[in-house]
């Protein structure tokens, strides 16, 4: 890429994509370009064509996508589906169409069976069945990875696929229902704690900034019974699951990192070169390390200075019990992370106070 190339990144607005377009101007480059959904509906094929043929783009960073916790999978599976396959055929398509030089898609580990070998090699990519409760968004990105992939053999086109494990950082969603599973934690806990210290102007101010259910800072019997929804009393904070499953995560601006990188120095024929048949060009992005979700919790708690009770309702499922990606592709290529969990926390609640 040249500093003034003309660079869309879809889903700017969001966790990734908003990392990515910092890191882009950071770099230098000075032609970064992006659209709300409010300006164009990416699920919209004639709207999204219409966008590539008035501004054509010489390279896309493929960020936007319906994403969400365990809950949210699982109760929403046909938005997931349907809405994450939509976005990248359009994407995708439209890239192919309108001679994009290079397009980077950006997927999830959870596209990995539910009892991949850990750590999780792209090559184990459909060798045994997907995690149940994210099944359709996790078949959605195979599709994506795989339209890429088809595209370029087919095409001669040059689109790359990343896998990132579990992201956070700044833009993150903090929502209580759909959010993932580190942001989650700290809203509760934050939550928990200024119900716990009866600091009801803390309370007051984070449902007048993040409203739940449509209930803002105004009501106090409103927030208390949204809070014991989501199971937050006076006493203890509820978490899902066991607290055992083991997670990996990554700061999103060292996602964002890896993916310009990617982006600079790496080509689909690097990737595809070797192999007979070219599938499972797709590189994983993440740190090699997990922690548990109850330590991880432990960890949330101490920072914010929580002193009540964490309880973990076993009656609510797990998801997969462990996802640790096998990054040593990325590692080969010359890229590591250099944010660990505990600064990570650290920092996103920081930007959450802020």
């Amino acid at each position: 890429m040249h500093k003034t190339s003309k660079i869309y990144v879809a889903g700017h607005l969001g966790l990734v994509g908003s990392a990515i377009s910092k890191s882009l101007r950071e770099r230098g480059y000075t032609n970064v370009i992006g659209r709300s959904i409010g300006e164009l509906d990416l699920k919209d094929r004639a709207a999204v064509d219409e966008f590539f043929a008035l501004e054509q783009p010489e390279y896309v960073f493929l960020a936007a996508a319906k994403v969400g916790g365990i809950a949210a999978n699982n109760t929403y599976r046909g938005e997931f589906i349907f809405d994450n396959l939509s976005i990248q055929n359009n994407i995708i398509d439209a890239a192919y169409r309108h001679r994009v030089k290079k397009l980077l898609f950006l997927g999830s580990t959870c596209i990995y069976p539910r009892n991949a070998p850990q750590p999780m090699p792209e090559d184990c990519l459909l060798t045994s069945p997907l995690e149940y409760t994210n099944e359709p968004y996790a078949i959605a990105k195979i599709a994506g990875i795989k339209l890429c992939e088809s595209y370029n053999i087919q095409y001669g086109t040059n689109f790359i696929a990343v896998m990132p494990t579990n992201l956070y950082g700044p833009n993150d969603n903090f929502d209580l229902e759909k959010s993932h599973v580190l942001p989650a934690m700290i809203r509760k806990i934050h939550l928990a704690k200024a119900l716990n210290e009866g600091d009801w102007a803390t309370l007051a101010t984070d449902f007048a900034k993040r409203p739940v259910d449509g209930v803002d800072g105004n009501n106090r019997a409103a927030i208390l019974e949204k809070l014991g929804k989501y199971g937050i009393t006076p006493s203890r904070v509820e978490l899902w699951g066991t607290g055992k499953p083991m997670r990996e995560f990554l700061w999103s601006e060292d996602m964002a990192d890896a993916c310009v990188y990617v982006m600079e120095r790496v080509d689909w024929v690097d990737l595809s070169a070797a192999k007979a048949e070219k599938r499972n060009c797709h590189i994983n992005i993440g740190t090699g390390r997990e922690v548990s979700t109850g330590d991880l919790a432990r960890l949330v708690a101490a920072r914010i200075g929580y002193k009540g009770e964490l309880f973990f309702n076993t009656d609510k499922p797990d998801g997969t019990m462990r996802k640790l990606t096998d990054p040593s592709k990325i590692h080969s290529l010359g890229w590591h992370h250099s944010i660990e969990i505990e600064e990570g926390v650290e920092k996103l609640y920081n930007w959450y106070l802020q």
